[in-house]
C-alpha cells in the first residue's frame, strides 16, 4: 500500500491540489466592476452579465503580477503570450460571471452592511489593530482604485461566496481516513545540496561567439536621436511694487504658511517674485522657440548638438519621450523644463536600431551565457553524481518537516519537500528556484501513526473546489457565452 502510494503521490496530492488552486485562483483573482447592459463597451457577455474591457485589463494585470513574482521579475510580454495570459484572464471573468448569473437567478443580494463588515475585517486597512478609514482611502489611492470600484469588487466576491454557501459539501469517514493516510506518509532520505559555485566556464571569444551567432537577433542597438537644442537660462528681474501686488492679489492661494493659512504680502514677497520670474522665463523660452523655428535666433543664442538614446540621455525621461515622437516633418519641440531650465529641441536625424556587433553585444551576452552554461553543467554534475553521492541522512520526514532539513533554508526546504512528495522516483534530483540542485535517495518509507488533527478544513476545501469546478462546467451549458474580442 505504502509503495503504491509512494509511486502515485504525484496524482494523489499534486493533481488534486492543483485542481483546488486552479479553481480558487480562477475565482478570486482580479475583481472588477460588472454591469448588465448590452454588449457596447464589453469584451464578452455571459448570460445577462457583461464583461468589460476594464475588467479584462485589470485581471490581466493582476495575473501578470502574479507570474512575475513566480518568475522572480523575469516575466515579460513574450512569456505572457506563450502562457495565453489574456485567455486565462478572460476565463476567470467568464467563470465568475457564470456564478453571478446563478446568484441572480436565486435573487441573492449583498447589503451595504455586509460590504462594510467585510472591508472592516481586512487587515491591510488597519491601524493599531483596528480598521482606519483614512488608511483605507490611502491604500486604494496608492493602488489607483476608487472606493466605489473597490466596494463593487467586495460585493462581487461576497455574492459568489454566498452562492456557494447554498451548496454545502459534506465529508465521509472514509475521506477522512484517505487524507490522514496521505499526510502521514513519511520518508527517510539521504540528500545533498549542490550549486554552481565551483563550476568554471570558458568565457573566451571562441566559446562565446557561437552563442552570440544564435542569439544575435535579440541584441539590437538603441534608437538614437541627433538633435540640436537651445537653452533658456532662468530670468531674474526686478519688479515694480504694483506688479508684485497685482500678482499676489490674483494668486493669494499659492502662498500659505505651514498651517495652510494665507500669507500676507510681506511674508509671500519672495515667493511672488519667484513665480514672476518663472513666468518671465517661460515667456522668454517660447519667444526663442518661435524665433528658432523661423530661423531668426539672435546671434548670441548658442545652438548645441548632441546624440541621445534611452540609456544615454541628459534630459530626463519625459523630455526623451517627447523627442522620440518628433519627425522630419515636425522637428521642433516646444520648450520643456529640465532641472529648472527650459530647453527647445530640433530633431536633425533618427538613427534606427540595428543589430549589434559581437564586441558591442559581448557585455550583454556574457552573463546570459555563463548562467546557461552553469545550469547545463550543474545538471550534468547532478546526473553523474546521483548513483554514488553521499549526503545527509534524515529521520522520517513528512512534507511539513522543512525545519529538519538543516542543509537548506526553510523556503528552499519547503520547495524541495513539495517536489519530493510529488515525485514517483525513489532516487533523483530536484532543481530549486534559486538554481541549486538537491540530490535525494529515499532509504525507507512508512506511515506515521499521527492523525490529522483537523482534517475537515482540508477535505472540505478539496471537495468544495472540485464540486465548484463541476458547477461552473454545468453552468456553461445553461448560460450562453458571447465573446466580442477577436483572438479570444
Amino acid at each position: 500500500m505504502i509503495q503504491w502510494m509512494q509511486r502515485h503521490k504525484k496524482y494523489l496530492i499534486i493533481t488534486i491540489w492543483i485542481s483546488t488552486i486552479a479553481f480558487v485562483g480562477a475565482g478570486f483573482v482580479g475583481w472588477g466592476q460588472y454591469s448588465y447592459g448590452d454588449k457596447a463597451g464589453s469584451v464578452a457577455k455571459v448570460g445577462s452579465v457583461n464583461i468589460t474591457m476594464g475588467e479584462l485589463q485589470k485581471t490581466y494585470s493582476d495575473l501578470y503580477s502574479q507570474y512575475n513574482k513566480m518568475f522572480q521579475g523575469n516575466f515579460d510580454e513574450e512569456k505572457a503570450k506563450s502562457f495565453g495570459l489574456q485567455k486565462q484572464a478572460l476565463k476567470q471573468l467568464i467563470d465568475q460571471a457564470l456564478i453571478i448569473n446563478l446568484a441572480l437567478s436565486y435573487d441573492l443580494e449583498i447589503s451595504d452592511k455586509e460590504i462594510l463588515d467585510e472591508i472592516r475585517t481586512q487587515s491591510y486597512f488597519f491601524k493599531d489593530g483596528v480598521f482606519n478609514k483614512e488608511i483605507y482611502k490611502e491604500v486604494l489611492l496608492r493602488n489607483n482604485r476608487n472606493l466605489k470600484e473597490y466596494e463593487e469588487d467586495v460585493k462581487k466576491e461576497l455574492l459568489i461566496g454566498k452562492t456557494f454557501k447554498l451548496l454545502p459539501v459534506k465529508i465521509s469517514k472514509n475521506e477522512e481516513k484517505i487524507i490522514d493516510t496521505i499526510v502521514s506518509i513519511a520518508d527517510k532520505i539521504d540528500y545533498k545540496v549542490i550549486n554552481d559555485k565551483q563550476i568554471n566556464i570558458d568565457t573566451s571569444d571562441a566559446a562565446l561567439k557561437p552563442y552570440w551567432e544564435i542569439q544575435q537577433q535579440n541584441f539590437m542597438s538603441e534608437v538614437e536621436y541627433e538633435v540640436e537644442y537651445i537653452k533658456q537660462e532662468r530670468v531674474s528681474n526686478e519688479y515694480e511694487e504694483s506688479k508684485i501686488l497685482e500678482h499676489y492679489n490674483a494668486n493669494k492661494t499659492h502662498f500659505k504658511d505651514v498651517d495652510s493659512k494665507l500669507l500676507p504680502l510681506e511674508g509671500a514677497r519672495a515667493s511672488v517674485i519667484i513665480e514672476l520670474n518663472d513666468k518671465a522665463t517661460k515667456e522668454a523660452a517660447l519667444r526663442a522657440y518661435v524665433a528658432y523655428k523661423k530661423d531668426e535666433l539672435k546671434k548670441d543664442v548658442e545652438v548645441l548638438s548632441i546624440t541621445i538614446s534611452a540609456s544615454n540621455n541628459l534630459f530626463g525621461i519625459k523630455a526623451f519621450e517627447k523627442i522620440s515622437k518628433l519627425s522630419q516633418k515636425s522637428p521642433y519641440l516646444k520648450p520643456v523644463i529640465v532641472n529648472d531650465e527650459y530647453f527647445t529641441f530640433k530633431l536633425i536625424k533618427t538613427n534606427p536600431s540595428k543589430m549589434k556587433s559581437f564586441q558591442e553585444a559581448k557585455k550583454d551576452i556574457l552573463p546570459m551565457y555563463v548562467k546557461e552554461q552553469k545550469t547545463i553543467k550543474l545538471l550534468e554534475l547532478a546526473k553523474n553524481s546521483l548513483a554514488t553521492f553521499k549526503g545527509t541522512t534524515t529521520d522520517f520526514i513528512t512534507n511539513s518537516d522543512a525545519i529538519k532539513l538543516t542543509k537548506l533554508e526553510t523556503k528552499q526546504a519547503n520547495e524541495f519537500l513539495i517536489s519530493l512528495f510529488s515525485s514517483k522516483e525513489k532516487k533523483g534530483f530536484i532543481i530549486l528556484k534559486n538554481g541549486n540542485v538537491v540530490l535525494y535517495n529515499i532509504l525507507e518509507q512508512k506511515l506515521l501513526s499521527n492523525t490529522n488533527t483537523n482534517p475537515n478544513n482540508s477535505i472540505v476545501r478539496l471537495k468544495s473546489a472540485l464540486f465548484n469546478e463541476g458547477i461552473v462546467k454545468n453552468l456553461q451549458n445553461k448560460y450562453k457565452t458571447e465573446i466580442f474580442l477577436e483572438g479570444l
